[in-house]
C-alpha cells in the first residue's frame, strides 16, 4: 500500500468498526458505523454521492458509491464472506467513474476486516 495519511486513516476507522461489531451485520449497518467513526477522526465525506455514467457520451444512468472521503477518495464497502473478482471490478468501476486517483474496497463481513486499494489508471 502506499504511504497515504487518509487511506490509512479510513483503514483505522474501518478496523474500529469491524473490531467492535465483527462479521454478520448487513451492510448497511456497517455503513452507518463507519460514517460515524469517519465523524469523529474529522474525515469529510459523503454517503451514496450520485455520479451520472456515460456510454459514448449519452447518459445511461447513475450510480452511488457508498462514501466519495474528502473528495478525494471513492470508498465501497460490502458485508461478505469473502471478496470476490465482481467486488473489485465494480468499486474499480467506481474509481473511473469518479475521476478519482485512488479507492478502497473494504469487507466487513470476513472473519478479518478485508480491504484493497484500488488505482484509477488515468493517474498512473
Amino acid at each position: 500500500m502506499i504511504n497515504d495519511p487518509l487511506t490509512y486513516a479510513i483503514i483505522g476507522c474501518a478496523m474500529k468498526v469491524h473490531n467492535t461489531l465483527g462479521p454478520g451485520f448487513q451492510e448497511l449497518i456497517y455503513q452507518r458505523c463507519l460514517a460515524i467513526e469517519l465523524e469523529r477522526a474529522g474525515i469529510r465525506f459523503l454517503r451514496e454521492s450520485p455520479r451520472t455514467i456515460y456510454y459514448d457520451n449519452i447518459n445511461v444512468g447513475t450510480r452511488r458509491a457508498d462514501f466519495v472521503v474528502e473528495n478525494q477518495v471513492v470508498l465501497e464497502i460490502k458485508a461478505n464472506k469473502g471478496l470476490e473478482d465482481v467486488h473489485l471490478a465494480q468499486a474499480k468501476n467506481y474509481v473511473v467513474a469518479y475521476d478519482f486517483a485512488r479507492g478502497l474496497l473494504i469487507n466487513f463481513g470476513a472473519k478479518s476486516l478485508e480491504y484493497k486499494l484500488l488505482f484509477n489508471p488515468k493517474y498512473q
